[in-house]
């Protein structure tokens, strides 16, 4: 649904309703369950998968796989809870997280507005600044593979600056549900999970050696596209097809590659991996696939925060060229960061760390001592504790691979 500055002021009728109808997340609730299937995918299973390996070999075996089991029944019952809570008054639909925030803590102060969308805005920056690291690194492993001789001293700067260029070019694009065609190669993330899979387990047998889940930042947003009545909620649209595809994809990626590369695992599995050579190259190609749109669903939110902020308290007009500029500059300072800072398994564990845990759960007062309390609790106090102690192992890997850093190389 494309709406530029004249649609929107001969619409007549409310101000903030046509607003509402030109911004991203809410232009158009006519998304099928499918689309948000594609979405989810796109959005949980990404970045995260390539460093589960790299985290289990820090972890080592048993205490590696229980947080892997404990990280996803802790997303799956926050995400349960947010997919619930999307209509939790009746005739109102929470199309923001920080809405819904809102409602939660009570309205006096805006608390519950601020607290989360300053963390919600930190998950979704920082996932495209990752995947502006990770469509770059793909690209040029996938290059380098392809011919070594042209492709060999090209610095890996570029291939991000190029990644970045592409996405100026998409995030032209109105909506979130007009995102629906770039989220179709959604199922290209098991793709190159299991490619990462297969390769691992092969190495493996060739010669043995002796985590958060970020899609809760774009939930509400994605559950916001969906049509919803009485007899059919959007929540029942929401679950179909995510729920299982998640954990085989990270299990399966994260025990195959570090029981075959041990300790000298990478941050992104796929730079472990160097044969059958073709293999490694359409698994890089469909990591950059997958990126490309991955990269459009965390930055429509943060497209519609900037256009709504500047429409309501700058009084600029809705229109196309607003659209252009304020998203063109975005991005532009989105790669400028991921180009300085190419340091994938630091950013991962640093933002994932710091805001990811702790956007991923939310309760509707549950009854003391019940199994929601209980379950709440448990999730809160898992979460506050990885949000303090993987921030530090975030910057540690940064700082050490800083060392070896050569600026813009």
């Amino acid at each position: 649904m494309r709406c530029n500055e004249n649609d929107v002021e001969s619409q007549g009728g409310d101000d903030s309703s046509n607003i509402e109808k030109w911004l991203p997340i809410s232009a158009s609730r006519k998304a099928k369950w499918w689309y948000s299937a594609f979405h989810n995918v796109t959005a949980m299973v990404g970045a995260g998968v390539l460093g589960s390996p790299f985290a289990l070999s820090q972890l080592g075996w048993y205490p590696g796989i229980t947080v892997i089991i404990v990280s996803w029944l802790m997303t799956f019952y926050s995400l349960w809870q947010l997919v619930q809570m999307h209509e939790l008054v009746p005739g109102r639909r929470f199309d923001r997280y920080f809405d819904l925030g809102e409602h939660v803590f009570g309205s006096k102060g805006r608390f519950g507005y601020w607290m989360i969308m300053i963390q919600q805005l930190i998950v979704q920056v920082a996932s495209t600044i990752v995947y502006s690291v990770t469509g770059g690194k793909s690209l040029m492993k996938l290059c380098e593979i392809l011919d070594p001789s042209m492709f060999g001293e090209i610095r890996q700067t570029y291939y991000i600056v190029l990644f970045v260029c592409l996405q100026l070019f998409l995030s032209q694009i109105p909506n979130l549900n007009n995102l629906k065609g770039i989220s179709l190669p959604a199922f290209m993330s098991v793709c190159y999970s299991m490619v990462a899979f297969g390769t691992s387990v092969a190495k493996g047998l060739e010669h043995h050696p002796t985590f958060a889940f970020a899609g809760h930042s774009v939930v509400l947003e994605i559950q916001a596209t969906l049509p919803s009545t009485e007899e059919k909620p959007s929540k029942i649209a929401m679950w179909r097809g995510v729920v299982a595809v998640v954990i085989v994809c990270y299990l399966t990626v994260a025990v195959s590659g570090f029981w075959a590369f041990g300790d000298m695992v990478q941050d992104d599995i796929l730079l472990s991996l160097e044969r059958p050579a073709w293999v490694i190259v359409v698994a890089n190609l469909m990591v950059f696939i997958h990126v490309i749109g991955s990269y459009q669903i965390y930055a429509m939110p943060v497209f519609h925060t900037m256009e709504s902020c500047l429409v309501q308290n700058f009084n600029f007009k809705p229109s196309t060229t607003l659209r252009i500029v304020a998203r063109s500059i975005y991005v532009a300072i989105v790669g400028l960061v991921a180009v300085i800072f190419p340091f994938f398994g630091g950013l991962l564990g640093f933002f994932g760390g710091l805001a990811f845990t702790s956007t991923s759960y939310i309760a509707k007062n549950p009854k003391l001592g019940s199994f929601h309390w209980i379950a709440s609790m448990a999730c809160i106090a898992v979460g506050c504790v990885i949000a303090i102690i993987a921030p530090i192992g975030g910057i540690r890997t940064i700082i050490v691979s800083m060392k070896t850093y050569k600026f813009l190389s």
